[in-house]
């Protein structure tokens, strides 16, 4: 138990706690500021015969959570029990092209481009404040860092007159998270972005991309059905 609170403390950046289940024990993770993934492990035996002993569940809480489509929370709930089952086998990821821009990045890079012309110079607090990233407003547009796990980090620069890039870093990336991984963890930080913009800018008529970045849920809430292809 040890090593596994070492695990998630040092290389997942998350918690061992009680969420009050009737758990055995529950690890809590901050996926983006008020939106709080806990995964409760529970130890029953074979009480039913069917070998099967304990068992993990999913919960989610914050204010922000019920904006988040579930396919992101739930691939990233997916990515962090990689990581952790490969530390815990001492494994490298099998992926490790970083500087390599496939042609799913390339996509969404263009096609969540557009809606980053609505950021203003005073957005730079809340947005980094919404994101729990570092934002610098530049000459040209803007520069977004979000440190995913401990000392692994995504790097956002967006040009007005230019694109939209992305980039990877870390001293530990190479041993811990694969670039395909990555690449989702990319895409959730931009698609959160949107969110930010879309929320911030409900006057104006935003491109369609922004409305599709919130749950069915949300979207209901809000009565944007209409806006959404």
């Amino acid at each position: 138990m040890n090593r596994l609170r070492q695990i998630i403390s040092e290389d997942i950046g998350g918690k061992i706690e009680n969420i009050g289940f009737n758990e055995d024990w529950a690890i809590t993770l901050e996926m983006f500021p008020g939106v709080n993934i806990h995964l409760a492990y529970t130890y029953f035996g074979d009480e039913f015969g069917e070998g099967i002993t304990a068992e993990f569940k999913c919960y989610f809480s914050g204010e922000m959570v019920v904006a988040v489509p579930g396919e992101d929370s739930i691939t990233y709930v997916d990515i962090v029990f990689d990581f952790i089952e490969r530390i815990i086998k001492n494994k490298e990821p099998f992926e490790k092209s970083y500087d390599r821009t496939t042609d799913m990045m390339k996509k969404v890079l263009e096609q969540r481009y557009e809606p980053f012309s609505l950021l203003e110079e005073e957005d730079q607090k809340s947005l980094a404040s919404f994101l729990g990233a570092k934002v610098w407003s530049t000459e040209s547009g803007w520069r977004i860092k979000k440190e995913v796990f401990p000392g692994i980090f995504i790097e956002l620069t967006y040009s007005k007159q230019d694109e939209l890039k992305i980039g990877y870093s870390g001293e530990y990336l190479p041993a811990k998270v694969g670039s395909y991984h990555m690449e989702f963890l990319g895409v959730f930080l931009i698609n959160h972005i949107l969110r930010y913009i879309t929320l911030n800018n409900l006057d104006k008529e935003l491109p369609e991309i922004c409305y599709i970045m919130f749950s069915r849920y949300f979207t209901k809430k809000k009565n944007w059905k209409h806006k959404l292809t």
